[in-house]
């Protein structure tokens, strides 16, 4: 394997944990939700939708286990460069295909793999959703489980905020989805048919958090607004 893509340390996410769990516990007031759906052992994709720049750190954070998530090389300078590349987080680069690998590698030796399909921030309502949660659970099977972010980023706020302290956050587990293709359905087809299956879970797991609490979804898209003009 080229070493570009070998999979990260599993050490380095046992001290950036800490880091996003004093960010969750004490920074934020964050409520946990379903904690006990992420499998003890075994490889697993936490899927998330995707509000702010916290959104990684506080999942990274709550989970009881070490995880790796997949992060676009743009955050990967300076001072947060070196905390992501230390904690063992996987920089995304290019057409992604060798951040794919990587993290089919962190899969395949029995880690979590942390990915938000939206592919960018924004309201958080995974309309749109990208094929590389798919594409790691054809290629390892690993269950997605779909997970539900609300307060990371407000109404009016930009998607690069810090939030306040001790703002109300809520982070929801869902269901793990094993995800098999119907026969027959091969190359594109079966991505495509995994694709859908994991943006319907994700859209459907967020509706239903959204119903259960007062925190609500940014009801702006910076990120679309500003390609729009």
């Amino acid at each position: 394997m080229r070493s570009g893509r070998k999979p990260p340390n599993r050490w380095g996410p046992r001290w950036g944990r800490w880091v996003g769990r004093f960010l969750a516990r004490v920074l934020w007031n964050t409520e946990v939700r379903g904690i006990e759906r992420i499998p003890v052992r075994g490889g697993a994709i936490v899927a998330g939708n995707h509000l702010g720049l916290i959104d990684g750190p506080l999942v990274h954070g709550v989970l009881r286990r070490s995880s790796h998530f997949l992060v676009t090389a743009d955050m990967f300078r300076g001072p947060l460069g070196a905390i992501l590349s230390g904690s063992g987080q996987i920089r995304v680069h290019g057409s992604g295909r060798d951040a794919l690998v990587r993290a089919k590698a962190v899969l395949d030796r029995g880690d979590i793999v942390g990915i938000f399909p939206e592919g960018t921030r924004g309201q958080g309502t995974a309309d749109t959703v990208q094929g590389g949660a798919a594409w790691l659970a054809i290629h390892t099977g690993a269950p997605v489980i779909p997970v539900a972010l609300f307060g990371t980023r407000h109404t009016g706020e930009g998607v690069n905020v810090w939030p306040r302290p001790r703002r109300r956050i809520l982070v929801e587990f869902g269901v793990p989805l094993s995800l098999t293709a119907p026969e027959g359905l091969t190359g594109r087809a079966r991505q495509q048919w995994v694709e859908n299956a994991v943006a319907s879970a994700l859209r459907n797991h967020v509706a239903t958090v959204a119903a259960t609490t007062t925190i609500e979804l940014p009801a702006d898209n910076p990120v679309r607004h500003k390609e729009k003009s």
